[in-house]
């Protein structure tokens, strides 16, 4: 009987994708390889995080008594800057303007802003770069921001402003400097900076005269005697150290604490800072509000919370951790038509999906912020792609966007039993997963429990 050969079973290939080294990966590695450049880019980290989704409110039932909202009323005026001004900011709701500076946007963007904020009895911030004529007229309460660049810092101007912003760093891109590039620097631009047309600008990761808090101190000393000690002086940082950051900057003499978690955005900076430096702002703002509870400053030293604030409940759920107000960025661009598809020109709403086609992106999907060539006029320098966005349609845009923001934390709170929204609390919060209940130390939903603190 003849011997009969083994069968040979085929190599099965798996087509499965690597975890480790999917196509994001690897299209890092390729085009890293290829090109020998790291990827610059706008906006915030696109990567999935912990956020204020993960929380939710515990509102009135049987055991707690709810507000009825059509006829007791809910207070949301915000003071800012009790410590040391004579003239803290009075704003009439928690929402505020995060910096973003003319040439990061056009100057009808900063316009339409600063209408809106106006009309809303709120602030807006100068961003770097200086203070324009146009934002100080449109802006009725304007914050100036004194910025390691110190790119159009006129002491002149800081006399004119509300309060004072001396920008440690951004949750952007904690540790980094600031980034226009040339194709934003426009001869204005150039000019309010002292920096030569056309040219990229990166600043400094650091102020260059100081080297720690002690040094700090004084500067804050020198900032105040320039403005009588009439305005608030804000500290603002990227999240990172944030409880000992938090501890040097009140010793240091702050009004007011300004923490901008990973979410933050930005006008460009290297992509390696966006998605994997810093921390999540849910975390952020508890380690801020634990520093101030050590230190006895809690209601004294204000908090301001930014960084991926995107609805009214986010903005409700800061304040129940432990916020006085929030200031947003990216949601402002939003509002002003980012990321649509068609830009708010005043006389037709005109479609700019082949511009977005043109970058290598789709309508919400967009990041090229530091390009120049925003398809609906809101980042741009470039005077034809400016006029596609309308100041008065904008301002109106953003006018509604906040005020919606309003009155859900409005609601929120009367659901909790708060005819006041800065009496929000922890305990009107719990968790949907382990991680954001040990972030934000409330009890995971159902229990008792919050992750490193025991409980059941």
């Amino acid at each position: 009987m003849a011997k009969q050969k083994p069968r040979t079973v085929p190599l099965q290939v798996s087509t499965e994708e690597s975890y480790s080294y999917n196509r994001h990966v690897l299209e890092y590695i390729h085009q890293a390889a290829e090109r020998g450049l790291y990827d610059i880019r706008g906006l915030g980290a696109k990567r999935k995080m912990p956020t204020f989704d993960d929380l939710v409110f515990l509102t009135a039932s049987l055991s707690r008594y709810p507000l009825e909202g059509y006829r007791e009323k809910c207070v949301t005026k915000t003071v800012l800057g009790t410590r040391f001004a004579k003239k803290p900011i009075e704003l009439k709701i928690p929402i505020m303007v995060a910096g973003m500076s003319f040439g990061a946007l056009s100057g009808r963007a900063k316009e339409a802003i600063g209408r809106a904020a106006t009309a809303l009895g709120t602030s807006t911030t100068t961003g770097d770069g200086g203070m324009t004529a146009e934002e100080r007229e449109s802006s009725k309460t304007l914050i100036y921001q004194c910025l390691p660049s110190r790119y159009g810092f006129n002491p002149d101007d800081l006399r004119k402003a509300d309060a004072i912003e001396v920008v440690i760093g951004q949750g952007a891109k904690p540790g980094g400097g600031g980034m226009l590039l040339g194709q934003k620097i426009s001869a204005r631009v150039a000019r309010m900076r002292t920096l030569p047309e056309g040219i990229d600008q990166r600043s400094a990761c650091r102020h260059p005269d100081w080297t720690g808090p002690d040094d700090l101190t004084i500067k804050i000393n020198e900032l105040r005697e320039i403005t009588g000690w009439r305005v608030p002086i804000f500290i603002k940082f990227g999240a990172t150290r944030v409880k000992n950051d938090v501890k040097l900057a009140v010793k240091a003499g702050a009004d007011v604490i300004v923490i901008d978690g990973m979410q933050g955005g930005t006008a460009a900076t290297q992509q390696v800072f966006i998605e994997h430096a810093g921390i999540p702002t849910i975390a952020a703002v508890r380690q801020a509000v634990d520093a101030l509870e050590e230190m006895d400053m809690v209601g004294k030293v204000q908090l301001i919370i930014s960084g991926g604030i995107r609805t009214g409940a986010d903005v409700a759920k800061a304040i129940a951790l432990g916020a006085d107000a929030v200031a947003i960025g990216q949601g402002v661009l939003m509002a002003l038509g980012c990321n649509g598809s068609y830009a708010l020109d005043g006389k037709k709403h005109r479609d700019v999906t082949k511009d977005y086609l043109a970058l290598g992106v789709r309508p919400g999907t967009c990041h090229h912020c530091h390009t120049g060539k925003c398809p609906v006029g809101v980042t741009t320098q470039n005077d034809d792609l400016a006029l596609r966005l309308d100041p008065a349609e904008g301002a109106h845009r953003l006018k509604n966007y906040f005020n919606v923001l309003s009155m859900e934390l409005a609601t929120l709170a009367r659901a909790c039993g708060k005819s006041n929204v800065h009496h929000m609390e922890p305990e009107d919060l719990v968790a949907l997963t382990v991680e954001a209940a040990a972030m934000a130390r409330v009890p995971l939903a159902g229990t008792n429990w919050i992750p490193g603190l025991g409980g059941k």
